[in-house]
This record gives C-alpha cells, sequence and structure tokens, in this order.
C-alpha cells in the first residue's frame, strides 16, 4: 500500500480554516496533482497523421506534466509526416498549462534564420528538431547556430550517419565555435557513439558498450553539450547493455533529459516507447535524485521552463 501523498500548502491551509470553522461534515476534496513532474521534451504534432485528441491522451498517459513541442521545417515534414511551425504554436496556445514549443526550418534555405528568429521572438524556446541532410558543421547550419546564439535558445539535433546532420566526429568544432549556445543531441548516431568501438554505419548496434565514444567525450568535454533519450535509439542505448549505463547515467546525470518522440496513441505498455524509455531510466538510475534530474530537473533549467 503506498502511503499518503503529503498536502501541498495551499492545500494545508485549506484544511485547517475549514476545520477552524468547526465543519464536521464531508470531508473537502481537491483537485488532483501530480505526484512529480516530468518534462517530455521531444514531440511532434500530427506525429504519422495522429490527431490532436490522442496525442494529448497519450501525453497524459505516460504521466508527463510538460511536453516540448519540435516543429518540422516547410518541407520533408521530418519525414515522418510531423506538423509544421503554425501546428506546435496553435496546440501549444490551446493547452498553455501543459505545452511550450520550438521554432524550426529547412537550415539550407535561404530564409532559414529568419523564419527560425520570427518564430523565436513570439514565443518559440528554442530551435528543432534540426533533422535535415546537412553536415553538422556546414555553413547552413551554423547560419542557425548564430540565430541560437542571437536569442540564447537551445538546439536540439538529430545526428543519423550518412544522412542527417552528418560528420558527428566534427562536430566538437561547432561546439567551442558557439560555446555559449546549448545543444541536445539526438538519433541514432548521437547513441551509437556512445560506445568507443562504434561502427559508424550501424544505426542501433547491440551488445556491450565500451565506454569513451565520441558522444561520452562531448556530454563530459563540452559544457554546452546535452543529451536527449527519446526515440527508438535512446531506448536502443539503455537498454543494450544496461551495467554500462547506470555509470553513464550517473557521469552524466547534469546533461541528460527525457524525451519520448513515440507516435503511439496508447502512452503505456510494450507499445509505446516513451512510457519504456520511462521504465529503463527509473530502472537505472542510481538513485533517486539524478532520476528526477533526467525526467525534470535538467529540462527545467536548460529551456526555462
Amino acid at each position: 500500500m503506498k502511503p499518503p501523498r503529503p498536502y501541498s500548502r495551499r492545500q494545508f491551509l485549506a484544511a485547517t480554516a475549514f476545520a477552524s470553522l468547526g465543519a464536521a461534515a464531508a470531508p473537502v476534496a481537491f483537485a488532483a496533482e501530480p505526484a512529480e513532474p516530468i518534462i517530455d521534451i521531444h514531440q511532434h504534432t500530427h506525429y504519422h497523421f495522429r490527431s490532436d485528441a490522442r496525442f494529448l491522451a497519450h501525453q497524459r498517459a505516460m504521466g508527463v506534466t510538460t511536453t516540448i513541442l519540435l516543429p518540422a521545417g516547410r518541407i520533408y515534414g521530418l519525414e515522418a509526416a510531423c506538423g509544421g511551425n503554425d501546428t506546435v504554436v496553435e496546440f501549444a496556445r490551446k493547452h498553455p498549462e501543459e505545452f511550450r514549443y520550438f521554432a524550426n526550418e529547412v537550415a539550407d534555405l535561404p530564409q532559414a534564420p529568419e523564419e527560425i528568429a520570427a518564430y523565436l521572438k513570439g514565443g518559440a524556446i528554442g530551435i528543432g528538431e534540426q533533422k535535415f541532410r546537412v553536415a553538422c558543421d556546414s555553413p547552413a547550419f551554423e547560419r542557425v547556430a548564430a540565430v541560437a546564439r542571437e536569442h540564447k535558445a537551445p538546439i536540439l539535433m538529430h545526428f543519423q550517419h550518412g544522412t542527417y546532420n552528418t560528420g558527428i566526429e566534427r562536430f566538437h568544432k561547432v561546439l567551442e565555435k558557439f560555446p555559449t549556445v546549448n545543444f541536445i543531441g539526438h538519433a541514432q548516431t548521437w547513441w551509437g557513439n556512445i560506445d568507443l568501438k562504434h561502427d559508424q554505419t550501424v544505426l542501433y548496434p547491440k551488445g556491450n558498450v565500451t565506454p569513451g565514444g565520441i558522444t561520452d567525450r562531448l556530454l563530459s568535454d563540452y559544457p554546452n553539450m546535452y543529451g536527449d533519450h527519446s526515440a527508438g535509439s535512446g531506448l536502443n542505448a539503455l537498454t543494450r547493455d544496461e551495467e554500462h549505463m547506470r555509470g553513464f547515467l550517473e557521469r552524466h546525470q547534469d546533461k541528460l533529459m527525457f524525451g519520448s518522440d513515440c507516435e503511439d496513441s496508447v502512452g503505456k505498455g510494450d507499445v509505446c516507447e516513451g512510457a519504456q524509455i520511462l521504465a529503463a531510466l527509473r530502472r537505472l538510475a542510481p538513485n533517486k535524485a539524478v532520476e528526477r534530474k533526467i525526467l525534470y530537473g535538467n529540462a527545467k533549467q536548460l529551456l526555462r521552463v
């Protein structure tokens, strides 16, 4: 049996005031509050044509209290049928207590900096998901990073060998060139490179991990590098070598954040990658304090939500 939850200060004052009036009638009913807040830094509107109603139910089923919406650029739809800037703004305005949003545009379009800046001025709190066919140190991407620097906005990046933000082995140069910009790494090549012996052509590697890979070093050596545990790639990294991951979570406890990036409409069980990631993080975190940093505290501090 779970112990009763403590009252909040508001509940305590209301209850004691009620008692002081000598009321002995029916007990006071209070609105339910989440036991522990969770920030999900990686979700999409219209993800593979999921309806807004199903998406909202999905996030609530996972127990997420704040969700960051990541729009697509004007073309490609992040190649996952995701909604663009206008859709995340509209959804967040309908549910302001639960949703915030980033801005995005295809990095190598000439109008990308202007488009992103306009949405940042309008209320976006970051840039991404940058998932476009450019090198991670290309002039096109650096123009986006310059906008981030000007607006003090983080950038969430999808690293995928041979396809998106290629050349992760050179990304340290970008971190050095833009030391005031916070970058959040995500996806197959980001998570594959927790392993020193990673074969860059393998997107979902299995087996034991040798510490000291590119991702491990970027998180250790650069204060402006963070990690997003979302999607199948994040789940694969969590579960392929759980003993290694326990040490990884402890080592980088101030740099890692929960994201779901799942397209289902359920929000729980084995069909939902987000729910599986939450369960793995809770199981593998070395203690409750580290768990709370990854599920809430780090994102709250970095994104100021």
